[in-house]
């Protein structure tokens, strides 16, 4: 319906990356340095990501729609394809990102059929030129530049 940047949240599991997929992903505060996401109850990947000290979060980059739908897989290897990176503490991120957030979970808020996860920022990097992966009307789609007013004349 409304269109949303996508993300991966990933963490190393057993010396494996463990991931999934997600586009309800906002910042909520400054101070403490909050994002959410929100999980679907009937996950099976939260429920073991949400335990791991420190989560990798990924904005998806424009050319990661296959990344994405690798990472959307309910079975499979999850990773097949996607090139990752693990910090010392687990979190797991994906190469070529618009950003990436080290987090540690907050807290979690039970809304309906899914789980409203707050995660705290540890540390971040951008890649302002990089442009983010878009989602809306059911498909992927990329980010047009327009000329402001300004820049018209």
């Amino acid at each position: 319906m409304f269109p949303v940047r996508v993300i991966a949240v990933c963490a190393s599991i057993d010396g494996e990356p463990v991931g999934m997929a997600a586009s309800s992903f906002t910042t909520v505060s400054v101070d403490p340095p909050l994002v959410s996401i929100c999980v679907q109850n009937t996950s099976t990947t939260w429920p073991r990501l949400r335990e791991r000290e420190r989560l990798g979060v990924s904005v998806l980059a424009e050319h990661h729609s296959d990344a994405c739908l690798s990472l959307s897989r309910k079975v499979g290897d999850r990773f097949a394809g996607v090139r990752w990176t693990e910090l010392s503490k687990g979190a797991v991120f994906v190469h070529g990102a618009t950003a990436w957030l080290d987090c540690r979970l907050h807290s979690e808020l039970p809304a309906g059929d899914h789980t409203i996860a707050l995660l705290e920022i540890c540390e971040l990097s951008a890649d302002p030129d990089t442009p983010p992966l878009v989602f809306h009307g059911s498909r992927f789609r990329r980010l047009a530049v327009t000329a402001t007013a300004g820049e018209r004349g």
